[in-house]
């Protein structure tokens, strides 16, 4: 399909270097966003690092003082946070400067996600046929939306939750957790990337069953094994913990349902389209 369409462009005059050409521009302003991004949040560090970045390791984050409201609420007064008892320290002479710089990146390739994926998208769209491009419509808005749904859902549900649990996990009462910070921030951008990333599923699915490579009924009887592989993934990607796998493998779950949906919806379309071309051609 893209190797033909490739030569008829070729024919009218775009060669392969034409292409590749083409591309470099498109990862050259992909780039040149996620650069100035980077730029932005390094030069905006008190509120990157001290807010953002350090926000989920302070009792006052926004995600504490729900859970401590959802507590009064219901009269859980275990759901308030009120200390963490860790401290963040830098053991290595470059310690700061590169997880400023870490961070930095991480905070513009997501800022500059919906953008970049926009600019892979426009280079690949021409390859597609028109049907093929008219099925993906609105694929950059669903991508992005996940991508930065699945970001926030890291940011504000799974690190909070995780670092809290880690920050009271005691063996001895003797031992102070005093963290490093290349550990906290790798685990922090480590939890809310793999989120952004597993909350493609549906995209992921909805591909696939456009082009027959899954069916509705398959994703229904592989549902049993789908959980067992959700649970590895989710062990794999988040920290040796219950709590924070837990949190991860059920929206993942949700999400495999909302896949399974779509494929069905899919099927519809497909066996309406075939009833109407039955039609057509028995009227003839």
């Amino acid at each position: 399909m893209a190797l033909d369409q490739y030569k008829d462009e070729e024919e009218g005059g775009m060669s392969f270097l034409d292409h590749l050409e083409s591309l470099r521009w498109h990862l050259m302003r992909a780039v040149s966003a996620v650069l100035i991004f980077s730029v932005a949040a390094f030069i905006a560090k008190d509120f990157i690092f001290g807010v953002l970045i350090l926000g989920p390791s302070k009792v006052d984050f926004l995600t504490y003082r729900l859970l401590c409201d959802l507590g009064n609420t219901l009269g859980i007064s275990a759901l308030c946070i009120d200390d963490l008892p860790f401290t963040i320290q830098s053991r290595q002479m470059t310690g700061q400067f590169s997880m400023h710089m870490t961070s930095s990146i991480v905070v513009g390739l997501i800022a500059a996600f919906p953008y970049l994926f926009w600019e892979v998208w426009r280079f690949i769209s021409p390859g597609l046929y028109d049907k093929e491009r008219g099925a993906a419509r609105g694929a950059v808005f669903f991508v992005s939306f996940l991508f930065l749904s699945g970001a926030v859902f890291g940011y504000y549900v799974l690190s909070p939750l995780s670092i809290n649990f880690l920050a009271n996990y005691q063996l001895d009462s003797s031992i102070t957790n005093e963290f490093d910070i290349t550990s906290y921030v790798s685990t922090l951008t480590m939890l809310v990337l793999a989120s952004a990333i597993m909350f493609q599923l549906p995209v992921v699915i909805y591909f696939l069953s456009m082009s027959g490579l899954v069916t509705s009924k398959m994703l229904k009887t592989y549902r049993k094994y789908s959980i067992v592989v959700i649970l590895i993934l989710s062990a794999i990607i988040t920290p040796p913990d219950v709590v924070s796998q837990l949190l991860i493998a059920m929206p993942i779950s949700v999400l495999y349902e909302v896949g399974i949906l779509i494929a069905k919806r899919l099927e519809k379309k497909r066996a309406l389209k075939e009833a109407e071309f039955e039609r057509n051609k028995d009227a003839e």
